[in-house]
This record gives C-alpha cells, structure tokens and sequence, in this order.
C-alpha cells in the first residue's frame, strides 16, 4: 500500500540548514544529521521516556528550555543544541543523578561502557553539593539477570522495552521518590528472561548473573555474528578474550548488541556456549568420514548450517550419488513450493518491520511466543505503536500473550485445512474474482468445515469486522502446518489468500537456515539404506557437539551466511577456534578444490534469489532505525502459476490424550550447554488437570511415551494456565534427536505411568 508523502520542513540547528519531515522531533533531525545531543534514558526503539531532560534545547522565540526528544520539529525553527546555560543545566541533571550513586566502579560491570561514568566526566563533575539519606537495597536475582537498586538512576528504559519491545510488561516502577525502584512481577512465570533489560540498562543496575564480576568491558573483543538459534538472525556480538596466559584458547564471556536500534531474546543473548569443543585433527578420522560418504545412500542433516555448507552438500550428494534429507526443512520446502504454484513469486511477501507497522495481525499455526521471540516483539510493536488488531489461532491458548491478543480463535487439532479454507473464504475479496477461484469459494462446505474444526461462523464475522477502517495487514504461519499431512494445499489456500486479499504473508521457518537450505538444497522425503547424518541411524552421524562419529564445527565457530525471516542473505564469522574437520576438508578428499568455505558465497544459486557476490563484499543496507548491517535481499523470483488449492479433505478427529512438540520460550537452541541448566526444572510434560485425569496422572508422576520412534521420560506437571487435553511436551533436551522429528506437531500417544 502506498504510503502518503510526508511534508518536507526546514529549520536550522546550531547554524546549519536542515531539510527534513513533519512528525519527526527535534532530537530525531539532529541526530540524522550528525548533530549531538546528549541524552541518558532515550531509546530510538520506544516512545520517549523523558526522565533525564538531558536532551534539552533552546528554539528561539520559545521561553524556556525544551525537550528535544518529545518536541516535534517545525518549518522555520530556529535551534541551539549547546551553550553554557544548557551546559549547566545538564551538568546540574548529572550531579543529580550522582547523588549517592555508589562509586564502585573498579568492580562494576558496567565500568569503561557506562553512562552515567561517561557523562559525569563529560560534564566535568568532580564535587557534589547535593545529598540524601542513603536506602537499604538488597541486590535481587532475577535469574538470568540481577538487579541492584542501589545502582538504578529510574531512567525507564528497562520497563519501556519490556512493555513496548518485548511485550511481556513483566517490570514495573515501585513509585517512592527516592526510594523508588524496579520490580519484576513476573519473575516466578511468564518472565521470557530475554535480558533486554539488562542490555538497555545505562548503569550497572541490571546485569547478566553469569558475567557478574568476570571481566572488564575494554578486556574484551567483539566478533560481530549473526544469531543462530532462530531464522531472525539477529545482528550481535560475541564478546571473547582468552581466559590466561597458560590457557590460551578464547573464551565467549557473554553476548551484546546494537540495543539502541535491534533486540535479542533469551536464546540469543545467553545460549552462546555452544561451540565443538573436543573435534581433533585426526587423520583416520578424516578417511572414515570420507569413506562413510562415498557408501551413503542418504545424507541426513540439520537446517542449522550455512547456506555455503548447504551448497557444499548438494555438490558432494550429487558426486557419491546420495540423496539430502533435511527433516526440518522437508515440510517448509513443500509448502513454499505449493505456495509459489498460486502466487507466482518464489517468497513471502512481509517482512519483520513490515509487521511492526501492521494494523492488524492474524496469526495461524505456530505458539508464536516459543517458536518466533523476534516475531512476537514485532507484534508487541504492532500493537503499541499500531493499535493493531490481533487475532491468533490455535488449539492451545496462550495467556502469556493475553495481552497483545484481541481475539483467541480455537480450532481443533488437524483441521488447518479447514481452518485456512474458511479463512480464504473470509478474508478473499469476491469481487471480480476469476470463475475458477469464486468457483472453489462457493463449493466449500463452511457449515462441515466450521462444525468440524470448531471455528464458528460467527467468530469469522468479528475477525472480518476487525478489518475495517484498518490498513497494512500481515498473516503469520508457522510450523503447526508445514508437516501437516495436507501441507501443500493448505499452502495453496494461504497463498490464495495473500493474492486476493489485503493480507502480506509470513512463513516463519522452523530452524536457523531452514529457508536458505530449502532454497539451496534438492531435499528427499525418505531416509533408507547406508546413511550419513545427524543422529541418523546409520553407522556414522554428523556432530557440532564433539559425540558423533564425524565431527563438525558448531555455528560460533563457523564464517559463511544464512538466510533470514527478512528474506536477507546475512553474514556471520567465527568467535572461536575449531580444532577438527571439516565438511570441506570431506569434499576436498572427494575432489574439491576450493580452499575456504565461504568461497562458495558468490556461487549460492542465482536462480533462485541470491546475488553473485563474495563474502568479503557483502554490501551494506540500513534498516528502518537507520542502523547499517552487511548482507542483501533475495531477489523475488517469478514462478510458473495457475494452480489452485483442492476442496479440504475430510477433517480427522484427535481423541484422547495428544502431546504438543514444543520448546518453552526458557529452553535455548539443543546444541548450547545453557540447556543444563534448564533440565531440571523445564523438562516437565506440561498439561491441564483435565489432562491429567484423561491420562490417568497426578502431578509429579514420571510417565514415558513415544513419539516418531524416540522415547522420552518426562514428569507430568498440571499447569493450571491450560486447558483442554494437550500437553506440552520439550524437545531441547533430546540434542540432535530433535532435528530428525517432521511429523506432524500434534500427536495422541498412550502415555505409561512409570513412578512418583
């Protein structure tokens, strides 16, 4: 939708001309233009905080001092951005501030990248005139993150990214003037433990538990990387020194990133410790892996690679003649290949900052607080800033998300088909519809398809009447439909829906790479005879955790790209060493010549969206916060159109007791050791009391069941923030097991009570 052409202004500040936009402040102007005003609490990712008054400025024919992060800019304004009264104000602001702030910062974590340390020498405050009665507060362990009060300045920043980024309103301001401090209200449950707190924090108020007291900032070098536990493929840093002069291996010590314009979730900021540690360089260890290659007739892998490994891999199937079988990725490729046979176009339509700047969301197929953190932030900002309408379908409801969603819609397990044909009925506009399509419209049986699925009529009215007078909508899919048994229609009806409607659709991939390998990869559905693989069951598996037969480099100690939820090709470089061999040293053995793997970037398939560019070209682009990142977007293919989806097929009853596959939002990617930590507290199969009486079970029982040939030993735990007879059942804690699941989400099992 095109987007009305804002008025230009122009103004001056601090004696230079400046042409700009109406609606931007004046804090939003200087800053476009290089132009510095200092600031302590203001995030250019949340609405203005203005607690500090830092930014202050003067406009001449204004009496008085105003704040530059709220005031809008204006045609003709004439600013001063410094003097020596705003030099002295904001010198008094920092004294302020620095009353009985503790001066602790030989040990504070937050010395050498500090704000409060930095603007108290910039504003040459060496005395204090003021005082106050110093307060008893205790340090607090929030658990990944700990907070000291006596350290917090109240800047806001904290509670602003946790309600208007994060979307979990977990803290909040205990008012008591100078008493006043930060409280986790959701520190027991629902507290996503993302540490965007921590990261927006100015002083050493809030920080990581684990990096506490363990280095100085400035010891430190920063390996930039791309996040590798979802598709979001954040922008970060891996923060590493080596850990002594006798051990001179590097260390990752914890992870950081740009917080003033992009965010990280849990997974990102403290599952890095990951990397292959115990691989060696031995030789018959190389030949058996070569050996194993040239005998497989499948090879089995995760979507967790690069898009240059994934190269790498269809290159070496094709030379031994073996088949690629990525269960992770299998789905996903069917569904966009369906996809695309009705849209005519390779990839989805929206993006992450498309979804930012909905105005309504509707959401189907994924527990979109688990399987997609940056995906649900993008929401939270839909809805804060948007006043989006959210409407999210699922069988499971998820109060941690009450808050952001307007309409729960639930469907019964197994019947997506018909719960996207009923969608594509809704939401497709019938106007000058060709006759085929309002053909396949008018015979869909929407009384069987709304009885059978449990979506009423009338609750496909309210979402249709949450569209009215709204602009720029975004449909989310997820995983719940790219292994259904019907996958590939459902696709054709999605992709029917964003052709003909106002909807711009996003298929969140399942893995890291998930996307970039189903673009890269010729994927086989089956697995038989001599296999090569992650945990396949062959006589050899693929390992970046240093247990398997074969081992590999894991993604922190990897150079290459990955292809994001954004459609980006991204780059990302290796923090730490790799003492083994590589895939790369296999394909060599096998006739390769090249020397590095990221000599394989220029060559990722054209046809297919991706640019002939080297790694160490990747150009520059700047994302709507106008931070810089290296990488480019994937060019939107054309594909042969025309198919149409099929009428759904019979919808299948689930009765009984059904297990959802599904991570909690606390439970880092398998491969990273921060899982151990979780084991004993996260890997519960989680269901409501109508579960367990279903099940037979009371809370605590040990019970075992079997899903896609892989048991697993639980204890059953009632959450009473359920319903319904489904529960949630972990995978993280199975390892490289978890990659080889690709059936559907949803399975009724025969649960075994084994102990108390």
């Amino acid at each position: 939708m095109n987007e009305v052409k804002k008025k230009e202004i122009t103004l001056t500040i601090d004696g230079k001309k400046i042409k700009s936009e109406w609606g931007k402040t004046i804090l939003e102007v200087a800053r476009e233009n290089g132009i510095y005003i200092p600031t302590m609490c203001y995030l250019s990712k949340v609405e203005p905080i203005a607690s500090c008054r830092m930014c202050v400025v003067e406009v001449e024919g204004v009496d008085g001092m105003i704040l530059s992060c709220q005031e809008k800019a204006v045609d003709g304004a004439n600013i001063t951005t410094s003097n020596d009264a705003l030099f002295r104000e904001r010198q008094k602001i920092m004294e302020l501030y620095d009353v009985n702030h503790p001066l602790e910062c030989g040990v504070c974590d937050k010395s050498g990248e500090c704000d409060l340390q930095n603007k108290t020498l910039e504003y040459g405050v060496d005395a204090q005139e003021f005082a106050a009665k110093d307060q008893h507060r205790p340090m607090q362990n929030w658990g990944f993150v700990s907070y000291d009060p006596s350290l917090c300045i109240m800047c806001e920043r904290c509670v602003r990214v946790c309600n208007e980024i994060v979307g979990d309103e977990a803290l909040q301001i205990s008012v008591g003037g100078y008493k006043s401090t930060i409280i986790n209200v959701k520190q027991d449950e629902d507290c996503a433990e993302c540490g965007e707190c921590m990261a927006v924090c100015p002083v050493g108020a809030l920080v990581s538990t684990d990096f506490k007291y363990t280095s100085n900032a400035w010891e430190l070098d920063k390996i930039p990387a791309s996040c590798v536990h979802c598709s979001s493929h954040c922008q970060l840093y891996y923060d590493v020194k080596h850990t002594s002069i006798d051990s001179p291996e590097p260390k990752i010590y914890r992870v950081t990133n740009d917080f003033e314009f992009s965010s990280l979730c849990g997974a990102g900021r403290f599952g890095y410790d990951f990397e292959n540690r115990t691989a060696t360089k031995e030789s018959n260890k190389l030949k058996e892996a070569v050996e194993a290659f040239k005998r497989a007739d499948t090879i089995r892998f995760s979507s967790m690679i690069t898009n240059e490994e994934a190269l790498l891999l269809q290159k070496i199937a094709k030379s031994v003649d073996a088949r690629l079988v990525c269960d992770d990725a299998i789905g996903y490729q069917k569904f966009m290949k369906a996809y695309s046979s009705v849209s005519g176009k390779s990839l989805y339509g929206a993006t992450l900052d498309t979804l930012k700047k909905s105005q309504m969301v509707v959401i189907l197929g994924t527990r979109v607080y688990d399987d997609a953190p940056m995906v649900k932030y993008a929401i939270t900002s839909a809805v804060k800033r948007e006043k989006a309408q959210v409407v999210y379908l699922h069988p499971i409801e998820d109060n941690r998300i009450q808050n952001l969603v307007t309409q729960f819609i639930k469907y019964e397990v197994g019947s997506e088909e018909g719960v996207v044909s009923l969608l594509a009925d809704t939401l497709i506009k019938k106007d000058g519809l060709d006759k085929s399509i309002k053909s396949l419209l008018d015979s869909l049986d929407i009384g069987y398809l709304s009885a059978e699925s449990n979506v009423s009529e009338e609750e496909l009215e309210q979402l249709k009447a949450k569209m009215w007078k709204r602009k720029r909508f975004t449909l989310v899919v997820g995983e719940d439909l790219y292994n259904h048994p019907e996958v590939e229609n459902i696709a054709r009806f999605i992709a029917l829906i964003e052709k003909y409607s106002d909807f711009d659709l996003i298929a969140i991939p399942p893995a890291s790479n998930t996307l970039g390998v189903s673009l890269i990869c010729e994927l086989d559905e089956s697995a038989s005879g001599y296999i090569v693989g992650y945990n396949a069951p062959g006589d050899y598996t693929l390992s970046a955790l240093g247990d398997g037969d074969i081992d590999m480099p894991s993604l922190n100690q990897q150079e290459g790209t990955f292809v994001s939820i954004d459609k980006r090709v991204v780059p990302t470089h290796p923090a730490l060493p790799y003492s083994g061999y590589e895939l790369l040293d296999i394909a060599k053995e096998l006739g390769e010549s090249s020397e590095y793997i990221i000599e394989f970037t220029p060559s990722l398939p054209t046809k297919k969206g991706f640019k002939s560019i080297n790694f160490d070209d990747l150009p520059d682009y700047f994302d709507v916060t106008g931070k810089s990142h290296r990488g480019y977007e994937l060019d939107m293919v054309e594909c042969e159109s025309g198919s149409l989806p099929s009428e759904p097929q019979e919808i299948d009853s689930y009765d009984g007791t059904i297990v959802y596959r599904c991570n909690s939002g606390r439970a880092f990617n398998p491969f990273t050791s921060k899982c151990e930590q979780l084991k004993e507290n996260e890997v519960t199969l989680r269901g409501s009391a109508q579960f367990a009486i279903a099940a037979k079970l009371s809370d605590g029982d040990s019970v075992k069941f079997t899903i896609d040939g892989i048991d697993y030993q639980r204890v059953f735990s009632i959450d009473t923030s359920l319903k319904g007879t489904i529960a949630l059942n972990p995978i993280f804690d199975i390892g490289l097991s978890s990659f080889a699941l690709s059936s559907y989400r949803f399975t009724k099992v025969k649960i075994e009570k084994t102990g108390q």
